[in-house]
């Protein structure tokens, strides 16, 4: 009975943290099943006319000239733009066609890059309901188009959907190339593509990959645990740790041990007395209790002698 009664308990904290933070109706995106050979390489490789140009220094009208050069070369491929965008409220994308703009939120906790890969997704999906012909896809996510090139069985699960969807359509008699572009160089279907993804309004789907959702609950506890903590205004470890974050270590132990005692202000020399049922330690001068901030404040070897203790103690 009281097994139950816990086990009910857990489920209906778990119910409200769902729902707090909108994973109520969200569905986990399935790992496909991909059988990968490991001495074959798979994925699409990307064109990258600007790969030698670093784009901290490099003017936004040299980008518009190459792009220009780069569509002279490739004028019989029906370009398509591609964006994602990501805010503390929205993850969203779009594709720009030449005569229509699609745009779709996805389920908040979703990363940029899933929203990225999702809107290479979708223009393929969207290219298949057309004639087979010439098309070359233009995402301004570098990081995207690299996992494309290279999967392996760790690869995010909608890179495999791409790369069979990518085959099944050339199989049909298509050609489809991808292409990366800088972003807000002034290319114009690539404005248009984050100003879309900005402004999505329809919801295309809840799902989220595994990796996105251990994600956004781990950095949902986090700030839920440290406003939480911000809270505590009466907690005296708040005044010497206000972050949550993680202390870094020592490799020493000893040496590790001692700071963390200094750092809480817990020392041999500060709370000994507590053990040995003795009159805390004062400090003639201030006519304080001493105490960890203190000692360095007064410590100086010009008061020493105003302890009332050792003045090197052990902590």
């Amino acid at each position: 009975m009281l097994d139950h009664l816990w086990s009910s308990r857990f489920f209906t904290r778990a119910a409200g943290l769902l729902h707090d933070f909108y994973l109520d109706t969200a569905q986990l995106l399935p790992n496909p099943v991909i059988l990968l050979t490991p001495w074959i390489p798979h994925g699409l490789k990307f064109l990258n006319p600007f790969e030698n140009y670093d784009k901290t220094n490099t003017a936004s009208d040299i980008y518009l000239q190459l792009f220009t050069h780069h569509r002279e070369l490739y004028h019989h491929f029906i370009p398509v733009f591609t964006d994602g965008s990501k805010s503390t409220t929205q993850t969203s994308f779009a594709c720009v066609f030449i005569n229509s703009t699609l745009s779709f939120q996805l389920h908040p906790s979703c990363s940029i890059f899933t929203a990225e890969i999702r809107a290479i997704l979708h223009s393929l999906s969207e290219i298949s309901n057309y004639p087979a012909d010439n098309y070359i896809i233009y995402s301004d996510s570098l990081s995207v188009l690299q996992a494309l090139s290279s999967l392996h069985r760790h690869s995010h699960p909608l890179a495999f959907s791409i790369l069979d969807l990518h085959d099944r359509l050339v199989c049909k008699g298509f050609s489809i190339l991808l292409c990366w572009v800088p972003s807000h160089v002034g290319i114009s279907g690539n404005e248009i593509a984050y100003i879309a993804a900005k402004n999505a309004s329809a919801v295309l789907d809840n799902s989220i990959p595994l990796k996105d959702f251990k994600c956004y609950i781990n950095l949902a506890l986090h700030s839920r645990w440290e406003n939480h903590w911000n809270s505590q205004s009466m907690n005296k470890l708040r005044s010497i740790k206000p972050v949550v974050e993680s202390w870094p270590t020592l490799n020493n132990r000893k040496a590790d041990t001692i700071v963390t005692r200094l750092r809480v202000g817990h020392t041999r020399y500060t709370h000994r007395h507590l053990l040995m049922g003795e009159q805390a330690p004062m400090c003639t001068q201030c006519n304080c209790i001493l105490s960890v901030l203190h000692i360095p404040l007064r410590g100086t070897s010009s008061d020493v002698t105003g302890f009332t203790t050792p003045r090197y103690p052990s902590v």
